[in-house]
């Protein structure tokens, strides 16, 4: 089993790099999400502070990368790279599913190297919620914290993956009674996270309520992962037709975003096709704590630690930016700035029952 998912590790990163495996139609919303410009800011630009503090741990800006990879060789190089650069710039990240390192030991070394280059970092574990119900527990999720030094761990939920890959698991009864039982004996923060289908009100109520501390959205418009099985699968397979009718399955970023965060009182993550640091901005302006990228520094990773601190640095430099134009001094000031909540994001939230107005009307002066 353990050579088998180091092998589908393998064949997801070059998918990832090489194929057109993004959100076909559906977007993530956030083109929808207009700021308010402000023609005076009453706002120096150079005492812009993009610094926040979550779970205790300061960063020097509200982003952090996204779990992605671990379990082979490639991948050792990819989170070293991270690691590095989010080390430089006082980040945070996550590093793939560890079931492939608990299952195979000796592959333990292609996620530790993420602590041994990033000391200081913001790391978090990874788990998928479905191998809670297929025997792993609290015995398996301290072993994938200590195997990184972790700061918290990540139970992520990828119900659309697990039905189209061909060797998916799809027994999802008792999920939520699982992570309640973990939340419960874990030492450190966890959070539950999406992997590109977004989380209604509904399910973001159910975690809370189970004790998990954060919870990432992951919403449609970024990678699909049925479309990376759909490039898996074999031409005219049953699982072929399954990615591709189901490529852009899901809940948009931002209609998650705001079903989440206007549901739950603990922090909540954006990530899923987050692009920009105007996208990190809108996510902050609709109450996110972080903003989560992953496929463009995927593609700067396999490059090395110097473009992928380029990319980073350019992102918080248009998150300073964003701020300015709207006369937000600190992180938190983007919660007080009105926005536009438009076109198919608010037809959603409308019909869901979450009204858009009070963010356009607030922080009038």
């Amino acid at each position: 089993m353990g050579k088998k998912t180091e092998n589908r590790k393998a064949e997801h990163i070059n998918i990832c790099l090489e194929e057109k495996a993004q959100a076909r139609e559906a977007t993530t919303g956030f083109e929808d999400v207009q700021f308010v410009h402000r023609a005076l800011p009453e706002v120096d630009k150079a005492t812009v502070d993009v610094s926040t503090k979550v779970f205790g741990h300061k960063f020097s800006a509200p982003i952090i990368v996204g779990a992605m990879t671990g379990g082979t060789e490639e991948a050792t190089r990819i989170n070293a790279a991270i690691a590095e650069a989010v080390e430089n710039l006082q980040l945070g990240m996550g590093v793939g599913s560890q079931r492939v390192a608990i299952e195979n030991p000796k592959l333990a070394k292609t996620f530790a190297v993420t602590r041994r280059k990033a000391p200081n970092a913001f790391l978090i574990a990874n788990i998928g919620g479905i191998q809670l119900v297929h025997g792993y527990g609290v015995k398996e999720l301290k072993q994938a914290l200590e195997m990184i030094d972790a700061d918290a761990m990540a139970v992520h939920l990828n119900a659309l993956h697990e039905a189209v890959q061909p060797e998916g698991q799809t027994a999802f009864k008792g999920v939520l009674a699982k992570i309640c039982e973990v939340a419960g004996e874990i030492d450190k923060p966890v959070i539950v996270k999406e992997t590109g289908a977004g989380i209604a009100a509904e399910d973001a109520k159910k975690l809370e309520k189970a004790g998990v501390k954060a919870i990432d959205v992951g919403g449609v418009g970024g990678t699909s992962f049925a479309a990376v099985e759909y490039y898996r699968s074999e031409t005219g397979s049953v699982r072929h037709f399954l990615g591709d009718s189901f490529w852009d399955w899901g809940i948009p970023t931002a209609a998650s975003l705001v079903e989440t965060t206007r549901t739950v009182k603990i922090p909540v993550i954006t990530s899923g096709g987050v692009r920009s640091g105007v996208d990190v901005a809108k996510s902050l302006a609709l109450n996110a704590c972080l903003a989560s990228v992953s496929q463009p520094v995927l593609k700067t990773a396999v490059k090395g630690a110097k473009a992928t601190e380029q990319l980073l640095s350019l992102l918080i430099d248009e998150l300073k930016t964003a701020m300015f134009l709207v006369g937000a001094v600190k992180v938190e000031d983007l919660a007080k700035a009105p926005v536009l909540v438009m076109g198919k994001t608010a037809e959603w939230l409308e019909a869901r029952g979450f009204s858009v107005e009070d963010y356009a009307r607030r922080g009038a002066r």
